[in-house]
């Protein structure tokens, strides 16, 4: 887990939807808060996994620590609400956290699909 690595929401532009809370596997959200997005567990995000970010459907949330050049795919929904393709979990061994997708962004494993 990451300790300069997690999520920012900016506010101004959250719909609060709840699709970051609601698919976040490693609890970084507060649920309670729902559909604010509340982050309340910040060293339980993975380094460099952009799922929420990734999924949000108005780009509101950016990371502290990003240095990949990911940047919030802005009113683009998630196409991997369904999960990691590859069958893998985010981050284990058998599925790096990082690699790029046909899109040229960031995913959150190997296969592309952005699990995380």
């Amino acid at each position: 887990m990451a300790k300069t690595w997690y999520p920012v929401v900016d506010y101004a532009i959250c719909v609060e939807c709840g699709t970051c809370v609601s698919k976040c596997p490693h609890g970084v959200y507060d649920v309670s808060k729902s559909p604010s997005p509340v982050v309340i567990n910040p060293l339980e995000c993975v380094d460099h996994c952009h799922g929420c970010g990734n999924r949000c459907p108005v780009g509101a949330i950016t990371y502290v620590g990003e240095d990949t050049g990911w940047t919030p795919p802005k009113g683009n929904p998630s196409k991997t609400d369904s999960g990691c393709s590859c069958g893998g979990e985010c981050g284990s061994n058998d599925n790096p956290k990082v690699s790029s997708d046909e899109d040229g962004g960031k995913s959150g494993c190997s296969c592309g699909s952005g699990c995380c």
